[in-house]
């Protein structure tokens, strides 16, 4: 175990005023609207939104400023100039009229098109210009559910006032091109959770250059962190930008422990820390988070936010958003039916996003979709645990049995603004800065961002967890 002072970097940030109790300050019974699962019905709206009351002229009879219908027009039009005179004329214009009603009312109509009205992917655009459309959740967005159906207490509004903060922050970051690294979406997820839970350690596993450990940082200038990762950060400085903190005990390189063997209340006794509750984890190690879940709820830890919660289908280790894909959870499961509307539907968006799965790549040995294609990856895709989708079903029971609030970090900003082509918003949450708001996207400043930082969004999870209630 190794304390090291060099590049030591901190900024004064402002931060909401913090309550006695981090568990306080995190739930509300609210539970947001666009994630609610059959088993627990809307109760209230979150606070970030509130319905818009119907104007009088939208209340008004339709038909007083509802324009006629263009074929309506053109017979007054054709009578008007005494053209029923001329019958071959006439038959013609009759005609052309009948092929305008037939191609507006499929312009305007949806019983052409036979699917469920709720369904998600019957939102898909019928042209097939779905795929540059953002269409956010439109294949289903599985939100694992908690015990009690509690949220996270921040709105809308304050992740838009939190990137109007951030963004200046970001611009200072020393390590500018952090491939194979955490990218804006993310970097902001993690400073805005730790910012606002204000936790009195932080412990990480797995750093790379250095790139989240400087964002810690950002969020807490004094408060100690813990870093586990097998490779030191200073090793980079030799090669390229990295960063190592001064207030950061490392257990990397000789030292390094991997997080399931680490004495934790000998570890965080030395920092004066009792009460577990007042931690924050941060896990960008790549593990199977079935085994970090276990391991960070046998050390005593609630408050966890995994970086990389891969969809079904893709990712090098099982995750929790891959655990909570079921049938019986609202966005999740699938069908490896090739003629089905989802492979019809995955087939055409695979043409747009590059990380979007098709079927063929989804369903692995006798229709295996859980996991990938069936499997319980593990350790940068070393280990492949073929598991049935019985075992899968039951790790799902077990973290709902453990779960107090489950949040996915929704995207930044939608692809018209951001411009990014990897994920498929087809299984993201809506973003916070929506498609078409530029005007909000250039006031927070993030049109002054590189394209690049967009493009690696892999639905950032927090979550709260407790030893399962007897």
């Amino acid at each position: 175990m190794t304390n090291r002072h060099p590049h030591t970097v901190s900024h004064s940030i402002s931060s909401p005023k913090a309550p006695p109790v981090m568990l306080d300050r995190t739930l509300s019974s609210r539970r947001s609207q666009p994630h609610l699962d059959f088993d627990f019905p809307s109760t209230a709206a979150s606070s970030a939104v509130s319905p818009v009351p119907e104007s009088p002229t939208s209340l008004a009879d339709e038909s007083k400023t509802k324009k006629p219908p263009l074929y309506l027009l053109a017979t007054n039009y054709i009578s008007r100039f005494g053209l029923v005179k001329s019958p071959c004329l006439c038959l013609s214009l009759c005609l052309l009229l009948i092929v305008f009603a037939l191609f507006s009312l499929l312009l305007n109509s949806r019983s052409f098109v036979c699917v469920s009205s709720y369904d998600p992917i019957s939102r898909v655009s019928l042209f097939g210009l779905d795929g540059v459309d953002s269409d956010f959740g439109s294949l289903g967005v599985p939100w694992c559910r908690s015990k009690h159906g509690k949220t996270v207490e921040w709105t809308s509004k304050d992740l838009i006032n939190g990137l109007e903060e951030f963004v200046p922050i970001y611009e200072t970051r020393p390590i500018k091109n952090n491939l194979y690294g955490m990218g804006f979406d993310h970097s902001f997820g993690l400073w805005f959770i730790t910012r606002w839970l204000k936790p009195d350690i932080m412990i990480e596993s797995g750093a790379f250059k250095g790139h989240s450990t400087w964002v810690l940082r950002q969020a807490m200038p004094d408060t100690p962190i813990i870093s586990l990762t097998p490779r030191h950060p200073e090793k980079y400085l030799k090669k390229g930008p990295a960063y190592v903190d001064g207030n950061c005990t490392y257990f990397a390189g000789k030292d390094f422990v991997d997080f399931g063997s680490v004495d934790w209340e000998k570890v965080l006794k030395i920092h004066g820390i009792s009460d577990f509750s007042r931690v924050l984890v941060f896990f960008d190690d790549h593990q199977n988070e079935l085994k970090r879940l276990k391991q960070a709820l046998k050390a005593g830890f609630h408050h966890l936010v995994f970086e990389d919660n891969y969809d079904t289908g893709t990712g090098d280790h099982y995750s929790l958003r891959q655990i909570c894909d079921q049938f019986y959870i609202r966005g999740g499961g699938h069908s490896c039916f090739k003629d089905s509307d989802e492979a019809r539907i995955r087939s055409k968006r695979k043409k747009f996003w590059e990380k979007a799965v098709d079927i063929d790549e989804l369903c692995g040995p006798h229709e295996a979709w859980w996991g990938v294609r069936g499997e319980m990856r593990d350790n940068f895709n070393h280990n492949k645990t073929t598991i049935s989708y019985g075992e899968h079903f039951q790790n799902s029971r077990f973290v709902e049995s453990i779960l107090d609030v489950y949040w996915e970090l929704p995207p930044t900003a939608g692809p018209s603004l951001t411009h990014q082509t990897r994920y498929d918003p087809g299984r993201a949450p809506p973003p916070i800065v929506e498609d078409g708001r530029y005007r909000m996207f250039q006031r927070l400043g993030l049109d002054r961002l590189e394209r690049a930082v967009f493009n690696g969004y892999t639905q950032m999870v927090y979550l709260q967890i407790s030893k399962p209630e007897s």
